[in-house]
């Protein structure tokens, strides 16, 4: 028996919607990191882009455990001798709640050309409205993913 290779032209790439609202941010990240990936599909290989869009909405309501939301800091550096800036996570929820998630989400994609390619897919909105109606996004439930649903329905379509 062959090991079946994977194309480009038979990945086909569906639209997931996550409600972020009470999410953990951890766990929230690590599962749309998988579907960004495709890991969660049969054909799933590790040097194609085989993963989903993801909208994910209501950010500015993701839930921290413990005490990062007083501990946590982002850090980058301007460019410039003494340029090390810090931003507290409380801050940055405050006023860009969006960039928590895409952070949360890009440091669990590879880095490289294909990380960044993956995680163009993403789509982060900090309310409950988002502009891709028109994508009809599937709403999923990241307790119970991957759905049964679909890993029979990619088992049928091999055949």
């Amino acid at each position: 028996m062959k090991t079946h290779q994977v194309t480009p032209g038979q990945i086909t790439r569906r639209w997931y919607l996550v409600d972020a609202e009470g999410q953990t941010l951890g766990r929230l990240a690590s599962r749309v990191a998988q579907i960004l990936r495709g890991k969660h599909k049969p054909i799933y290989t590790p040097y194609l882009d085989t993963g989903d869009h993801v909208l994910v909405i209501n950010a500015e309501k993701v839930r921290l455990t413990g005490k990062k939301l007083d501990q946590k800091r982002y850090h980058h550096h301007t460019g410039f001798p003494g340029g090390l800036k810090e931003i507290p996570i409380r801050l940055m929820l405050e006023k860009h709640p969006e960039r928590v998630i895409e952070k949360a989400v890009w440091g669990m994609m590879p880095k490289g050309k294909l990380g960044r390619a993956m995680t163009r897919k993403l789509r982060v909105y900090a309310g409950g409205e988002h502009p891709h109606q028109a994508q009809q996004p599937v709403a999923i439930d990241l307790d119970a993913w991957p759905p049964q649903s679909q890993v029979g329905e990619a088992a049928a379509a091999k055949q």
